[in-house]
């Protein structure tokens, strides 16, 4: 049996019993890869000093990913790609040799900072998988989002699902015979993802992946509230609004029959929301209440929280705006949309020193945000700050240009010429 001793994990202000061991549980990096040569050296790099085995199964690279991964001591295997990513990480898993297993993809990365409460976490002789907190890079939609991605290696569990494959369904059956373990939320972001960033999306063919499975699911499973929800949002981002939304509906009343986890019912309300937003503004917020009133982290339901006070702001509802705005800002103050929003709605109330400070935060976090920069200099003008508008009107059309929006930034120039003397390079 292990000792124990008396610490206070990076997780709550309580101090609990953790076991320490002679030797630290053996933890297992598994991925399935192809073509990742230009990111896989960063997400190995991340993991260095934390992980003591890295197996990678490659599905067919024609570049320098397996080199890449030999060259950071991993153990290469070859699959031909089975179709979809579930059967290749069950393929994966049943390689590994540690206690716990780390399941990530090229395109994310370990933040150092997740690593010794990571470590605590897995040393608890009770914990049977840790959601780690990722950060969803340029995804302003929704910033961060839950995955279970770090678990003990136990027979039972395996990955299931088409193309956004979890291990979620083998961990509710092991639960309902073996009720002792514990599922442990890591409450501060542990992961770097960029896949979701509009570039990236823009230049693959994930949306086309991603209908084709999900349909075929939804015809085995009809109802199914994970697959309403991935092709629901599909459906509303393709410009499909009403078969979407007839989609995230069914799967809202599926998830009361089966009283599934808050996290399907989350995503299924977030993009009902987003359907609604234009056309039913009041059932958008409806949606989003409930979304908010779900017991999930803030920064899980950042999105529908930020859409909520944005529509709450179009309704002159500031001080509730303010109030949800303000509190995305206390629980996740690196999203500069969240501090960009709360500039917004201060200037309308009339608060310049706020919404001024707002507007700096915002810029420190997405110094290329041209509307943060426009925005700003609007409430410099208001404030008397001649000087200081007239270097952020500068610095948006600059970021304008530079983005290639150059109608809206030649607009700008002309709204701003009568009212302030540009620099001379903006002239």
């Amino acid at each position: 049996m292990p000792k124990r001793r008396c610490s206070k994990t990076s997780l709550t202000d309580v101090y609990i019993l953790e076991p320490t061991y002679e030797s630290a549980p053996m933890l297992s990096l598994s991925m399935v890869v192809r073509n990742e040569e230009s990111r896989l050296g960063a997400c190995l790099a991340s993991v260095k000093g934390f992980v003591d085995e890295i197996v990678l199964v490659d599905t067919g690279s024609t570049d320098a990913t397996v080199a890449i991964a030999e060259a950071a001591g991993a153990r290469i295997e070859h699959l031909p790609w089975p179709g979809d990513f579930a059967p290749a990480r069950n393929a994966a898993l049943n390689l590994i040799t540690g206690d716990w297993v780390l399941v990530l993809d090229a395109d994310e990365q370990l933040r150092a900072e997740a690593i010794s409460g990571l470590q605590n976490l897995m040393a608890q002789p009770d914990v049977l998988v840790i959601n780690l907190l990722r950060f969803e890079q340029g995804a302003t939609m929704a910033p961060y989002s839950n995955v279970s991605r770090l678990f003990r290696r136990h027979p039972r569990i395996h990955w299931s699902r088409p193309y956004h494959s979890m291990i979620d369904d083998s961990v509710r059956d092991l639960l309902s015979e073996e009720p002792h373990w514990r599922i442990v939320d890591y409450l501060e972001p542990a992961l770097l993802h960029e896949g979701y960033r509009p570039d990236l999306l823009q230049s693959s063919n994930k949306s086309q992946r991603l209908r084709t499975a999900m349909e075929a699911w939804l015809a085995e499973h009809p109802g199914d509230p994970y697959t309403c929800a991935k092709l629901g949002a599909l459906e509303v981002d393709e410009g499909q609004k009403e078969r979407g939304i007839q989609l995230l509906r069914q799967g809202l009343k599926q998830n009361e029959n089966t009283n599934a986890n808050p996290i399907e019912r989350y995503e299924l309300l977030l993009h009902l929301g987003i359907a609604l937003a234009q056309d039913d503004p009041q059932g958008a917020v409806t949606a989003y209440r409930e979304a908010v009133a779900l017991p999930m982290d803030i920064r899980v339901s950042l999105g529908a929280r930020l859409n909520l006070a944005a529509l709450l702001m179009q309704q002159e509802l500031l001080d509730e705006a303010i109030a949800l705005t303000t509190t995305a800002t206390q629980q996740a103050p690196e999203v500069a949309l969240a501090w960009y929003n709360l500039g917004l709605m201060q200037r309308r109330r009339g608060n310049l020193v706020e919404a001024l400070y707002a507007y700096e935060q915002a810029k420190q976090l997405n110094p290329e945000h041209a509307e943060t920069h426009q925005n700003h200099a609007v409430a410099m003008l208001v404030a008397g700050d001649i000087n200081g508008a007239r270097n952020s009107f500068s610095k948006a059309i600059t970021l304008l240009q530079r983005q290639g929006r150059s109608k809206e930034s030649e607009g700008l120039r002309h709204q701003v010429a009568g009212i302030v003397k540009l620099n001379e390079e903006e002239k």
